[in-house]
């Protein structure tokens, strides 16, 4: 009952805040899109805590400078996106050109100063992650989300974390803060059952600009997976995430 009223107001509140967002598209200044895209993002983890019975902690905030850097996430649900834009006032962030097939969303997304890549990978996205789009939030000094492995992870696996991550890294020379999570566990991928429990989400231990391309995806993987596993239950904690190549 708690998965069907939750999904009941995620399409009530995604419906009416895409609707009324139209408006803000006509301004000039992006701010006032922002803030209604962070009161809906609040509306729905307080969704998901008080309907969908999913507590969420957020920790680690000392980790994060004041100034622009990369937060690189652990992308285990659909709630990933939810949590960490409830966070942050005026997020950048990196995302599948997927997205811009749904109706609204695309206008949207260039509004927000999204950065859009293509989800085949390669040169092309190499190419989206210098664009004009992810050098203005630099310059504004904008947080930049990503998810380094461009890919939706089962509880215990993960998937080969692509170089995007990098190239943004050595390119505007700013700290990366690497992100954990078990949301996965009460949100499972695209499931449409929630299960109630605490969900953590981790800010850790920043990775200051410098290491070369093989130190930096090492440590950058290491710690994001270590620590993610370490939020699990031990009853269902492998000894390493499985590694998927698809």
């Amino acid at each position: 009952m708690r998965s069907i009223l939750f999904r009941i107001c995620y399409w009530v509140f995604s419906i009416f805040f895409g609707i009324t967002s139209l408006p803000l598209l006509l301004i000039p200044w992006r701010k006032p899109l922002m803030l209604w895209i962070l009161l809906y993002t609040r509306v729905m983890t307080w969704c998901m805590h008080y309907i969908a019975g999913i507590k969420i902690s957020v920790t680690g905030h000392e980790h994060l400078p004041d100034g622009p850097c990369i937060i690189a996430a652990k992308h285990q649900s659909w709630g990933d996106g939810f949590v960490m834009f409830s966070q942050f006032y005026d997020l950048a962030f990196v995302t599948g050109n997927h997205l811009e097939k749904f109706p609204l969303l695309g206008g949207i997304l260039h509004k927000m100063g999204a950065i859009v890549v293509d989800n085949c990978g390669g040169a092309k996205s190499r190419s989206a992650l210098m664009s004009d789009a992810m050098i203005k939030a630099r310059k504004e000094g904008r947080r930049i989300l990503i998810y380094p492995e461009g890919h939706l992870s089962a509880i215990g696996e993960r998937h080969r974390y692509r170089k995007g991550v990098w190239h943004m890294y050595r390119q505007f020379d700013c700290p990366v803060i690497p992100v954990a999570t078990n949301l996965g566990l009460f949100w499972p991928q695209q499931s449409t059952k929630l299960n109630p429990g605490h969900a953590k989400i981790e800010f850790l231990e920043s990775i200051a600009p410098g290491l070369d391309k093989q130190d930096f995806m090492e440590r950058l993987e290491h710690v994001i997976e270590t620590r993610s596993l370490s939020l699990l239950p031990k009853e269902i904690r492998p000894a390493e995430a499985l590694l998927r190549r698809d």
